[in-house]
């Protein structure tokens, strides 16, 4: 009888609970944060490695089109395999990065993070591990974790960030991981890794389990920020090689960051295994549409992607004049330091904040990373730098 029944007090938390820890989370996730970073209504945002440049009229005009035809069937689900923008996918790996493939060697997803989480819920999972070289893409640990794959961090050279391979060997042969993470190049240190290197950490992957009803492990070299690099991509080592697997992304050089489109070129069984686990229809018909569009304009984007690298390259050795310390960079960012001084990183962070430019702490000691920005937006940043540059001889 609801007449005789206490009513809580207001500040009383609905059974108990006042924050998720109250909730019946999985423990690896209690106590942990969720991946992002600080959005911020500066004049210069140089933080999320974005492509500064908006996508050309033509190509907005294109993707108009595409939806609107799109649109005419959105009472019906879109092709679940995406076999159209798979095709598509894959002839442009062949002309950029000199391997032909089928469609039954590309998969498409939202997002190159939803290609990874795919692949680990595949083949991570409870009482498995996957390992990676930190300071790293941090996504790689979060989807780990939260497939319920258990995360072993491997070793970087502390001086140039690149994978001490050596080191990163014996990890491998000790935590005998099912998945191996390579980033290149890296997010945020921005170094791209040698063929060499790839092919030995994979090499070492299989060895560390070859034992009696195993099957190898895994082995996903994240390109994210391929089109930026150097060098050539690292796709044509997927040949005669059906555990590794290249994972790329249309937010970076295609200029895409809102249409949310990653894939991945593996071997057709690594294909196959992605669709046990992958949603029905979980790619929209307006995302392929749209992914469809910005292909066909494919030499207009990496036009500007020429452009970027050229401003990289500028940032790289405009810092050093000014006296900072620079990773080198194949990305479409720049990690720089070194701030040793009260209140390390973040304070230089800071600093730059108040100057009206947004770079990423990304947590490495003594280190920032700024995203390549238009012109204008460097010079920008070079100034609040210089600035920087000054108070701390003060």
């Amino acid at each position: 009888m609801t007449g005789n029944t206490p009513t809580p007090p207001a500040d009383a938390p609905a059974g108990g609970v006042r924050t998720l820890d109250d909730l019946p989370i999985r423990e690896e996730l209690r106590g942990q944060s969720p991946y992002g970073a600080p959005q911020l209504d500066v004049p210069v945002r140089l933080n999320t490695n974005e492509n500064p440049h908006p996508l050309p009229p033509e190509l907005v005009a294109r993707i108009a089109e595409r939806v609107a035809g799109a649109a005419r069937d959105l009472n019906r689900y879109p092709d679940r395999d995406a076999v159209e923008l798979r095709a598509a996918l894959a002839d442009y790996l062949g002309r950029t990065c000199g391997l032909s493939l089928g469609t039954d060697r590309v998969w498409a997803a939202n997002g190159s993070n939803e290609v990874l989480q795919q692949l680990l819920q595949a083949f991570g999972g409870p009482g498995r591990t996957a390992l990676g070289f930190e300071p790293s893409y941090s996504m790689h640990a979060l989807l780990a974790r939260g497939t319920g794959t258990g995360w072993v961090s491997g070793p970087r050279d502390a001086g140039d960030f690149t994978i001490d391979l050596p080191a990163a060997e014996r990890a491998i042969a000790e935590h005998r991981p099912h998945v191996v993470f390579v980033c290149s190049p890296n997010n945020p240190t921005g170094t791209a890794v040698a063929a060499e290197t790839v092919l030995a950490l994979h090499d070492a992957a299989q060895r560390a389990r070859s034992g009696p009803g195993e099957h190898g492990a895994l082995v996903i070299v994240d390109e994210a920020y391929g089109e930026f690099s150097h060098r050539p991509s690292l796709l044509p080592l997927i040949e005669g090689r059906p555990r590794l697997v290249i994972s790329r992304t249309m937010s970076k050089a295609f200029g895409a960051a809102g249409l949310r489109l990653g894939y991945l070129a593996a071997h057709p069984a690594v294909v196959d295994a992605v669709q046990l686990v992958r949603l029905p229809y979980h790619l929209s018909a307006v995302t392929q549409a749209t992914a469809l569009a910005a292909l066909e304009h494919t030499d207009t984007l990496l036009g500007y992607v020429e452009q970027l690298k050229a401003e990289r390259d500028r940032l790289v050795a405009e810092l050093r004049a000014i006296g900072c310390e620079v990773t080198d960079s194949d990305a479409n960012f720049v990690q720089f330091g070194r701030f040793d001084g009260p209140g390390g990183a973040h304070a230089a962070w800071r600093f730059l904040l108040e100057q009206g430019v947004l770079v990423r702490d990304n947590g490495v000691p003594g280190r920032l990373r700024v995203t390549t920005g238009t012109p204008e937006e460097n010079d920008a940043f070079l100034d609040a730098v210089r600035e920087l540059m000054k108070e701390n001889d003060r």
